[in-house]
């Protein structure tokens, strides 16, 4: 088996670098207008973190705590707002590793406290312990990459599980595959969508003289319900919405419940109700934003890791519309 996995893989990276040129990555899964230049330079370093206010106590309905933005946005321990929606965090998870080299930022300052997490990121919630190792084991050994170079966080978790020890890791795998997923997106077809704009990875709905709505096209555009509470506060109980074209939530069930006659269906691996079934995990819930990026990345042989060789046969065949499809009927469902 490790021979087979191990061929496929070599494959899949041949077959992969051909492919990308004629097929880029598709900008809205990344939070992008565009697609990555032919020629992308190194990012840089992370920058240091950018004055925030000191003063001013935030507040949220439902949370009884109160904090300022440097509070909210502390890398090394960022604002819990609701400690009662989730068990004790291990240090790693609740502060990171400020004095190791590279340094580590708390995982809840991404993925939150509750892991639910965003369209940039991910929500870890509702996944095995084992599926949550493999996956940062995966990112320290260069098994996971990003498509679009232009996205640094995919950079940073590797150089953080770098840092990480093994018992680290695995105390926040631990933590998060404890943590039930529950409803975080709501999908909505429809011909238009309001204007946004990207920051930071993720779509932001355009106010004032900027607003208004535009053609969806062939794109889904996954924005916070709140802006303020999402990005200000950084609000773990407020969710997003999805906007996906109309039609493409009845064809990406045909899709992922059939194959459509071009794949092998996606309930045969991760459970007839798409919550996973032992290692592989669950899709049902996710984000259409980083379900488009994985199928992608695996796709074009960016995303290596222990399973994924058995998914290059299937994804290999899916065009960016399947992939879209699919993303969007998986995203409707209920977690």
């Amino acid at each position: 088996m490790r021979k087979l996995l191990a061929a496929a893989t070599v494959l899949t990276f041949g077959a992969a670098t051909a492919a990308f040129a004629a097929d880029p990555p598709m900008p809205w899964a990344w939070g992008f207008t565009t697609p990555p230049p032919a020629v992308v330079p190194p990012p840089p370093p992370p920058a240091p973190p950018a004055a925030l206010d000191t003063t001013v106590q935030h507040t949220l309905p439902g949370s009884q705590l109160k904090f300022t933005r440097a509070q909210i946005a502390n890398r090394y321990g960022p604002a819990d707002w609701f400690p009662e929606d989730h068990p004790t965090m291990p240090d790693i998870v609740a502060h990171g590793k400020q004095s190791a080299d590279p340094t580590v930022f708390a995982c809840s300052l991404c993925h939150y406290p509750n892991g639910k997490g965003r369209p940039e990121n991910a929500n870890v919630t509702g996944l095995s312990y084992e599926y949550i190792v493999q996956q940062l084991t995966d990112f320290r050994n260069g098994a996971r990459k990003t498509s679009d170079p232009r996205k640094t966080n995919t950079g940073l978790m590797a150089s953080f599980t770098r840092s990480m020890t093994d018992d680290e890791i695995k105390a926040a795998a631990k933590y998060f595959s404890a943590i039930p997923s529950t409803p975080w997106i709501k999908v909505v077809e429809s011909d238009t969508v309001p204007k946004t704009r990207s920051q930071a990875g993720m779509w932001l709905v355009l106010e004032g003289a900027e607003a208004g709505m535009e053609p969806i096209g062939a794109r889904i555009i996954e924005t916070p319900v709140n802006a303020d509470d999402t990005e200000v506060r950084r609000n773990s109980r407020s969710p997003f919405i999805a906007y996906v074209p109309p039609g493409s939530v009845k064809k990406g069930e045909a899709l992922v419940t059939t194959g459509g006659g071009k794949v092998t269906a996606c309930t045969v691996c991760h459970g007839s109700d798409l919550r996973g079934l032992g290692p592989v995990p669950p899709l049902a819930g996710r984000s259409p934003s980083y379900v488009g990026r994985q199928l992608y990345d695996m796709q074009h042989g960016n995303r290596v890791g222990a399973w994924s060789p058995l998914m290059a046969p299937v994804v290999s065949k899916l065009s960016q519309d399947d992939i879209l499809n699919a993303a969007a009927y998986l995203a409707s469902l209920q977690p």
